[in-house]
């Protein structure tokens, strides 16, 4: 449906991702998948699971790269991506800081 998808995960858990050469959200063992978002949706998830958190990033992830499958799921009245296996580094094309305002709350800007 979209190229691009958004998973916002804690810096740490991106970092030590670097040396396993695939990332697994935690959501992968305990849910079956990795929780994705696209533009449009993501300030609404990060102020719903994230608020009041810090040291958190985005990836930008170019859904046609990601090996395992990816599946848009409905939630609410809406439809998330999410991936059903590890994500492939190599589909990862940016990684941005996510960091709240002072009451705790992200404002996102879509990119131009």
């Amino acid at each position: 449906m979209r190229e691009i998808i958004l998973h916002i995960c804690p810096r740490a858990d991106w970092e030590a991702t670097q040396a396993a050469g695939e990332y697994r959200a935690e959501s992968l063992g305990t849910e079956g998948y990795i929780h994705c978002s696209i533009d449009e949706q993501l300030e609404r998830v990060a102020n719903y699971f994230f608020a009041g958190q810090s040291d958190l990033v985005v990836l930008r992830i170019a859904a046609p790269r990601v090996k395992s499958p990816v599946r848009w799921d409905p939630a609410g009245d809406m439809l998330f991506p999410h991936i059903y296996g590890p994500l492939n580094l190599d589909a990862v094309l940016e990684v941005e800081a996510l960091n709240p305002d002072a009451q705790g709350l992200f404002h996102y800007h879509m990119p131009a």
